[in-house]
């Protein structure tokens, strides 16, 4: 990855700071964005203690205000060594509420509107706002799990804004030249989740495959999973 520039949403903790982790360690340079000040300010001194060179940059952003989001893609795409933005990793999420345990029919009015907004149009302002920075091969990487479409009980809000998520990724790849993909890493141990699932670190790797060798026409509009990248990679 050295020469490319990445974006990363919720890059402060979880799924979205293991791939920011992932892509410094392969020589790219990353922009974070998250709610956090503070923490944004943390994760991008030990990205750049870590490799002791100017890699890193961040904003406080939250993917809910697009004027959040234009300012981190224009930030981004000014810092990456060459201009332009070549990957955006849409990690940001919220979950409102015990993983498994938050029925739909039992559901705050607020928790689902704020699911849907964070999660679902976060996704579609992420991309947008990205859109006019994205360097002709860019790829657009949004997390995603079966939640979103096998209706397993409990999760609520959730999976319905996962569902969502995914659809929007559809419709950006149908309607744009750019390569926009989901990417299924299982059930993955963070906030969200309670804490169960695969360590973050372990999937990391799945996004840099994504982000760099996965076919593009295999990638574009579709769902890419742990096997797939297990498969290519052995």
């Amino acid at each position: 990855m050295d020469g490319t520039t990445a974006v990363v949403t919720g890059g402060t903790g979880g799924i979205g700071r293991a791939v920011a982790d992932a892509f410094v360690d392969a020589g790219a340079t990353v922009a974070i964005g998250a709610r956090d000040a503070e923490a944004v300010e943390s994760v991008v001194a030990d990205l750049e203690e870590r490799t002791e060179s100017d890699v890193a940059t961040g904003l406080r952003a939250d993917v809910r205000d697009e004027f959040d989001l234009e300012r981190l893609m224009e930030t981004a795409s000014r810092f990456g060594p060459a201009g332009g933005i070549d990957v955006v990793v849409a990690a940001a999420g919220v979950y409102h509420g015990e993983a498994g345990a938050t029925p739909i029919d039992e559901e705050a009015y607020s928790a689902f509107d704020d699911s849907w907004r964070t999660n679902a149009r976060g996704v579609f302002t992420t991309i947008r706002e990205a859109l006019p920075h994205l360097t002709d091969d860019a790829r657009v990487l949004v997390p995603t799990g079966t939640v979103a479409r096998d209706g397993k009980s409990g999760y609520g809000s959730y999976a319905v804004s996962k569902a969502g998520a995914e659809a929007v990724a559809r419709a950006f790849a149908a309607d744009t030249d750019h390569v926009v993909g989901c990417l299924e890493p299982g059930q993955v141990a963070t906030e969200l989740t309670g804490g169960t699932g695969r360590d973050p670190e372990s999937v990391a790797g799945l996004f840099v495959w994504a982000a760099t060798d996965a076919s593009a026409a295999d990638l574009d509009g579709e769902i890419v999973g742990l096997r797939a990248w297990k498969t290519a990679t052995r």
